[in-house]
């Protein structure tokens, strides 16, 4: 009698569950622009998870905006206005095909809400200048930038073969880039200190050209005066992989100074 039971509270709750994704247009296709879309965390590809467990036409149906990797790392994804870009480490930047799939990436359909007059003569004063001005330093923000750009120093990290380094490792044969007066857009965003283990708390931000010759992660830059545009996506959704490496990685340490290395 009590399975029994169970059992009918349980297909109660699924129900339920399902009118309210119904509501909320999860079911019928309808994407809310207001969603931060995200695959997979930032410490499982600190554990090296690398494996693509979303290729990108799929990516591109939750959003025309955004940054991430490729399967095997394999350099750096820059998306802006809805086309996505693969910046390798030999240099040059293509197209990305719908059949490339991503371990990690981050996504969203980029509608401004705010714009920041910001500048700095290194990354760590430009993010200082953003600090200022955001209304919360707990909500996730879309940033963009067009621009001619004094100085930007970018990465790409090459393909990884199995069995996969640590990311750490990976970054440390990465390929960087010095870019001088290179007009194009930075896209990236800002994510709170509370996504530690999820995200990449505070600015992430990548580079694409407006030649689409140069991009790639960027490690600093120099920017003078100029207009930062911002999106609020005040909701949050995060596919994990069901398959492969993530199901038994050890995602419970401590992976900040790791974080740090292959960020910087």
């Amino acid at each position: 009698m009590g399975e029994t039971i169970g059992k009918i509270a349980l297909a109660a709750c699924q129900v339920i569950m399902i009118q309210v994704l119904l509501s909320a247009g999860a079911v019928t296709g309808e994407e809310d622009h207001d969603v931060l879309y995200q695959v997979s965390t930032i410490d499982a590809l600190l554990e090296s998870v690398y494996d693509g467990v979303m290729n990108m036409s799929g990516l591109l149906e939750h959003g025309d905006f955004g940054i991430g990797c490729f399967e095997g790392i394999d350099g750096e994804m820059i998306g802006v206005d809805g086309e996505f870009y693969q910046a390798l480490a030999d240099g040059s930047v293509r197209l990305v095909s719908d059949n490339q799939t991503t371990p990690f990436a981050t996504v969203t359909f980029f509608e401004p809400d705010l714009n920041l007059t910001v500048e700095g003569d290194n990354l760590t004063l430009l993010e200082s200048s953003f600090e200022a001005q955001i209304p919360s330093d707990n909500m996730f923000y879309a940033i963009r930038i067009d621009g001619v750009f004094p100085y930007v120093k970018a990465r790409a990290i090459p393909k990884q073969e199995k069995p996969y380094p640590r990311l750490a490792e990976a970054s440390a044969n990465q390929s960087v880039f010095e870019l001088y007066n290179v007009s194009g857009s930075i896209v990236g965003f800002y994510s709170p200190p509370f996504s530690k283990g999820v995200n990449v708390p505070g600015y992430h931000l990548h580079l694409i050209s407006d030649d689409r010759k140069a991009g790639g992660h960027i490690l600093d830059l120099r920017l003078n005066q100029t207009t930062a545009s911002l999106d609020v996506t005040p909701e949050f959704f995060m596919l994990l992989p069901t398959e492969g490496a993530f199901a038994g990685a050890n995602l419970t340490k401590d992976l900040s100074a790791e974080l740090e290395q292959v960020e910087k």
